[in-house]
């Protein structure tokens, strides 16, 4: 993803960058944040990086399906920058019960 691609992005919408331990860089869009007791928990959703016009292709046939989605615990380091981690097997099972109980209470 480009840098004007990136700018675009950030002008509508919470773009979050993670780097794996090769150095390579994913691109997610920050859908919501769920507060969950004193901490905050992020779902991203990954931004597509195919650059290709052909709808044929086999990069777009994912496109129709629900992507998949992220959940990330949102701390802070020392320069008050968030930070992205890994949520613990009970924080990511309490974030995804209380985004379940979320969509069953907008449903009725």
């Amino acid at each position: 993803m480009d840098e004007k691609e990136l700018e675009l992005l950030e002008d509508e919408d919470q773009i979050v960058v993670m780097s794996d331990e090769e150095g390579n860089e994913y691109y997610y869009r920050e859908e919501m944040v769920i507060p969950l007791g004193d901490k905050n928990f992020a779902l991203l959703i990954p931004i597509g990086e195919c650059e290709c016009d052909d709808e044929q292709c086999v990069c777009h046939e994912s496109e129709d399906e629900d992507p998949d989605v992220y959940i990330a615990r949102i701390d802070f380091d020392e320069n008050g920058e968030e930070v992205y981690l890994d949520p613990t097997e009970e924080e990511f099972e309490a974030v995804r019960n209380a985004y379940e109980e979320m969509v069953a209470a907008s449903e009725e």
